[in-house]
């Protein structure tokens, strides 16, 4: 099973890259969840303390997950079931004005 994942802005700068593609086990399931804790053992400290409140653990509220373009917070949240060849979007928060 793969599942694609797309970075912007100050995590894509961290990631060094705009996507990557995971693997995962045909019978894992895999979540949301299951992504950025894998993405936080393969990229470390700086994508662990940009994505995970230091203090909780949990993930910062304030970056939004797209799965094939659908909001996850419509869905299940971080627990959101990806499928093979799901896109998820990991999207900080934006400025403007």
């Amino acid at each position: 099973m793969q599942v694609s994942v797309r970075f912007f802005t100050s995590l894509r700068e961290i990631i060094g890259k705009r996507e990557e593609t995971l693997k995962f086990r045909d019978d894992e399931t895999v979540t949301i969840d299951t992504v950025l804790r894998r993405l936080a053992k393969n990229y470390g400290k700086s994508f662990s303390e940009y994505v995970y409140n230091s203090r909780t653990g949990e993930v910062k509220g304030f970056l939004q997950f797209l799965v094939n373009g659908r909001s996850a917070s419509t869905l299940d949240g971080l627990k959101t079931k990806l499928a093979d060849g799901d896109v998820l979007a990991i999207i900080p928060p934006v400025g403007g004005g």
